[in-house]
């Protein structure tokens, strides 16, 4: 899909792509199905906000839902992943969460941007939730699906933004406890709401400092979710050599963490789905070893 109805303050988007638009199952379902027979592992749903999509057939005016997608796509091949991004949070459903967990080959990872942990800075951003009805989310996904790895987006220093507003934020990374986020200093974009409604009032030291508290933060939460992997044993498809040494394969499990391991296997190649045992892990990378089939 491309566009989005969404008119977030700080974001351009709507007005540079346009309004919503989903496209035909069909076509989504032959592309999948075409990529998936010149030998392609792995796709990804694609979307401003991916969850909204809706389309009805014009033939009989059935209409597919973003679940019903998600699931023909699953559908294809057991062997073929699906990932999707980007969910907002308003447009989640149960639906989509049941459906991924029905599903081995869909990706138990959701990216679900936050932007702020304050109330206020997020009806100023025109997010359309509070603090709380966000971490009511992510407790409903981790109910339905424990193993389900949340990243993030965060905005620092957005118009007006209080210390209380930024500690909110710090608050909402502490419980959500995301496997990683994108952090940004709120830089302001002509054309926006905010624009044109707000002033950017946020010191640029303050941005700074709120940011390097937000990263250092994230850097302890990776940690930790990485660490609570040490001794598990993950399906991972090989995506080629690691950066470091062409000695060692890398690939990425299905909650979407990188994992190193040795090339012991002279049978193995990238494209291939392994089994993996994490002896051990840092901020960014879990680290392991083959496990024999």
């Amino acid at each position: 899909m491309r566009g989005c109805n969404n008119m977030c303050s700080f974001c351009v988007v709507p007005f540079t792509r346009g309004r919503e638009r989903s496209r035909d199952a069909f076509s989504i379902l032959a592309e999948c199905k075409d990529l998936f027979e010149k030998g392609y592992k792995e796709v990804v749903l694609l979307g401003q906000n991916v969850d909204s999509y809706y389309w009805s057939n014009p033939e009989n005016n059935d209409t597919t839902t973003f679940a019903m997608l998600l699931e023909q796509v699953a559908q294809i091949d057991p062997s073929l992943r699906v990932r999707f991004s980007t969910s907002h949070p308003k447009d989640i459903t149960d639906e989509v969460l049941h459906t991924i967990v029905k599903y081995d080959n869909i990706c138990k990872h959701i990216h679900l941007p936050v932007q702020s942990g304050s109330t206020r800075m997020l009806q100023l951003m025109n997010r359309t939730y509070t603090k709380e009805w966000y971490l009511n989310k992510v407790k409903r996904i981790k109910e339905i699906m424990p193993d389900c790895a949340i990243s993030s987006d965060i905005i620092v220093g957005f118009c007006t933004e209080t210390e209380e507003d930024h500690q909110d934020t710090l608050d909402v990374m502490r419980q959500s406890k995301y496997e990683y986020a994108y952090m940004f200093a709120y830089s302001e974009r002509p054309g926006t709401l905010a624009a044109k409604r707000y002033q950017d009032d946020v010191s640029e030291a303050d941005k700074k400092k709120r940011l390097d508290e937000i990263i250092a933060l994230q850097a302890q939460l990776s940690l930790e979710s990485n660490l609570q992997d040490v001794g598990k044993t993950f399906e991972v498809l090989v995506e080629g050599d690691s950066k470091k040494s062409n000695k060692d394969w890398c690939g990425r499990n299905s909650q979407n963490k990188m994992i190193v391991f040795p090339k012991t296997d002279a049978s193995i190649t990238k494209g291939m789905y392994v089994q993996v045992a994490v002896t051990k892990a840092s901020q960014a990378t879990l680290m392991g070893n083959l496990v024999n089939s």
